[in-house]
């Protein structure tokens, strides 16, 4: 528990998509001058908060964190490894989308220190761009993996599958474009549709934008075996890895449940200190933080109080172990028995363990539990009753 990530939320986007149900807003000139510089006041906060660590990796999210200047990308990076002991292999990260890319942008981000980009393709179909409201066509994203893939030691791309009119074959065609395209790094979500959307607010009245949850079993299935069978890695859920460097260091600290600090208007982070003596402890507390949600308080909570932070819990352990539970089993190599049952006190559901394991959707070796394949096209269920 001596490391730390950095989480850069970019709350700012050249438009809204319909299914988004992030901390976003629409993009406004001239915010980000006094947004960046207090960012970097409550990096300093969080460095107190944390102490020395070791700093693993820099994400900058968003929203449209590539609307943000190639200066300004490279001041909070430079910060970050002034007060943080940055490692030999640092990652960082930054989201883009295909309109924000071109041979000038890759060559700034690089100089920046960007290293590992991920591409908000979606589809490479026309037709469903326009459905999911995006702002780039399949040319444009073809295009953008192509350069990309030149420049960036490391490319991620990200496909949406599960909306309304889609099919096996259109999903089959935008999985072989993004394998054509070089990426080591596949990431895949399902059509979700939250409440406080253009989507949410479409199926209140009746016109459903996804497709049912067998369809999207199925649609899920298909991808895992043309993924797989391409040589590539299914090492969580959602994201798919070619090759041992191409697995999101950053999100792995959120499924394994490491620290990370949270910048930004809206961002989360995540904690572990001993309380008692402000040192790093693998049996101390664990705060969870939540930045204020709006530019204009988050900027103002700064100037007042210092830091960003509008929200902070210490988690209880019941609280602490449901959570590294929900992150580790999203991931192949599942969770810790032993370090499950230090944070909570207890063991982990041993007669279910059992049961589902026989039922062949869960399977122990040593210390580790993790969830088969059978096991993740039912793992909300599966987690929820291990923790019942």
């Amino acid at each position: 528990m001596d490391e730390i990530g950095l989480y850069i939320h970019w709350p700012y986007c050249a438009r809204i998509c319909p299914y988004c149900d992030f901390n976003i807003y629409k993009n406004k000139a001239g915010m980000e001058a006094d947004l960046v510089s207090s960012m970097l006041i409550d990096m300093e906060h969080w460095r107190v908060l944390s102490g020395p660590r070791n700093l693993v990796s820099i994400h900058f999210g968003g929203g449209t964190p590539s609307l943000l200047s190639p200066k300004s990308m490279h001041n909070l990076i430079e910060r970050a490894k002034a007060l943080w002991a940055s490692i030999g292999d640092l990652e960082i990260g930054l989201e883009a989308n295909p309109k924000d890319i071109n041979i000038n942008t890759l060559t700034v981000w690089r100089s920046a220190g960007i290293e590992r980009l991920s591409i908000g393709v979606q589809s490479f179909n026309d037709d469903a761009l326009k459905f999911l409201g995006r702002d780039h066509d399949g040319q444009m994203a073809k295009r953008a993996l192509e350069i990309a893939t030149d420049i960036m030691p490391r490319v991620s791309a990200d496909l949406i599958y599960g909306w309304t009119k889609g099919s096996p074959e259109l999903l089959q065609k935008d999985l072989q474009l993004a394998l054509a395209s070089g990426v080591t790094h596949i990431s895949t979500y399902q059509l979700t549709i939250e409440q406080n959307t253009a989507f949410g607010q479409a199926a209140k009245r009746g016109i459903h934008k996804a497709v049912d949850s067998d369809t999207s079993a199925d649609l899920f299935e298909q991808t895992i075996a043309t993924l797989s069978v391409n040589g590539f890695d299914q090492y969580e859920v959602s994201n798919f890895a070619k090759g041992k460097d191409a697995s999101s260091r950053h999100n792995l600290l959120y499924w394994q449940g490491g620290d990370y600090a949270g910048l930004g208007p809206g961002a989360h982070g995540r904690l572990t200190i001993n309380t008692a003596h402000g040192r790093l402890s693998t049996d101390g507390k664990r705060i969870a933080t939540i930045a204020a949600l709006k530019p204009q308080d988050y900027i103002a909570r700064i100037g007042d109080c210092g830091h960003g932070i509008s929200e902070k819990e210490t988690l209880s352990p019941e609280d602490w172990a449901e959570e590294y539970v929900l992150m580790g089993m999203r991931i192949n190599k599942g969770v810790s028995l032993s370090r499950y049952k230090q944070i909570s006190g207890h063991a982990l559901a041993p007669e279910k363990i059992k049961q589902y394991a026989a039922a062949g959707l869960l399977t122990k070796q040593g210390d580790r539990l993790s969830a088969t394949p059978k096991g993740r096209l039912v793992l909300d269920t599966l987690c929820h009753e291990l923790l019942i």
